[in-house]
């Protein structure tokens, strides 16, 4: 019973200490269509448009529609891009279920 407590506290320090990062090079590439494509160039043609743009003279609450409709346009292209993304939490609900049904 001891060496299971251990366990699951080694699993939880592990699972909540580590950084979760995206791989650069994913294998599982998502084909678009074209209308797909036509939305991602147009959200990357928009998001280097306000990275080009000057910030000094805009206003606070421009500046905040800005971040705004990054946040949105980074959602949608996370959306088309597909594939399944599984939090630390849920990966640790899993992994209990399969020591408590094994």
């Amino acid at each position: 019973m001891k060496k299971l407590v251990y366990a699951l506290a080694l699993v939880f320090i592990l699972g909540f200490s580590a950084n979760p990062t995206m791989a650069a090079d994913r294998k599982d590439k998502v084909e678009l269509t074209a209308e797909q494509q036509v939305q991602l160039k147009r959200i990357t043609d928009r998001v280097e448009e306000i990275k080009g743009m000057d910030k000094s003279d805009l206003s606070k609450s421009e500046r905040k529609a800005l971040r705004k409709e990054l946040k949105e346009m980074k959602s949608q292209a996370r959306a088309m891009g597909g594939g399944v993304y599984l939090s630390v939490g849920a990966i640790i609900i899993i992994i209990l279920l399969l020591i408590l049904i094994l």
